[in-house]
């Protein structure tokens, strides 16, 4: 309360109060894409989430990779969901596109930031405003992550999807991380520095694994879902 007063009294009362308004309107914005959202990919059917670098190009290994996987994923039955850009992204509709699989891409709309690639369903491309519904699609309609290098942002879905398996806000579901050399430093920190402090349990750290085979990072997957006898759907 204190510090609204303090914004308060740097504008007008007919300025504050337009802020206000301007707020209020909002959430019906942020409605329309959590509707439009759950219509569209509740119908898609069991998916996974490929996500990485959107600066990676065809030539580099994680982009031969994460197009590997996606197309493996659709010939297990799967449809990939990436950020619909560049880079891995373009890679995993890519793969996916090629296994003749479903294609989705949840892509963002920023000021900086190139189309969406040109691999994605037609019909399953949309385009977000706001970050946070954008993640929810990615969690609430994918069986599974492969998370292959990126930054901050393929950092921030990674880090969310273990928070919420670890508070029990959301179901279990494969992790894979792809590329060791690239990942290795921050997992030795955690486990060097962040488990022994005691800011995380050694038992989180089995909540994803490492894979540098493509085949072996799908197989994970397809396993999981075999081990507890649970079939990939929402």
């Amino acid at each position: 309360m204190e510090n609204d007063e303090k914004v308060r009294q740097a504008f007008s009362d007919k300025t504050w109060n337009e802020i206000k308004t301007k707020d209020s309107w909002q959430i019906f914005k942020i409605m329309a894409e959590f509707v439009e959202g759950f219509e569209k990919l509740a119908k898609i059917g069991p998916c996974v989430s490929i996500f990485g670098s959107a600066r990676e190009n065809p030539d580099s290994k994680y982009y031969k990779m994460a197009e590997e996987i996606a197309y493996m994923l659709t010939k297990e039955g799967y449809g990939v969901i990436t950020g619909g850009g560049p880079g891995i992204m373009e890679a995993g509709n890519k793969g996916a596109a090629r296994g003749k699989g479903k294609s989705v891409g949840l892509n963002i709309d920023l000021p900086f930031e190139q189309g969406s690639n040109p691999f994605i369903d037609h019909d399953k491309l949309m385009i977000f405003d706001y970050f946070f519904v954008r993640k929810l699609m990615f969690t609430k309609y994918a069986q599974g992550f492969v998370v292959l290098p990126g930054g901050l942002g393929t950092f921030d879905e990674f880090f969310e999807a273990l928070t919420l398996i670890q508070t029990k806000k959301i179901g279990k579901f494969p992790i894979v991380l792809v590329g060791s050399d690239y990942w290795k430093g921050l997992l030795k920190w955690i486990e060097e520095v962040v488990v022994p402090e005691g800011k995380v349990s050694p038992e989180d750290l089995k909540l994803f694994r490492v894979e540098d085979d493509p085949k072996k990072a799908v197989q994970h997957i397809v396993e999981f879902y075999k081990k507890y006898l649970i079939k990939p759907n929402f």
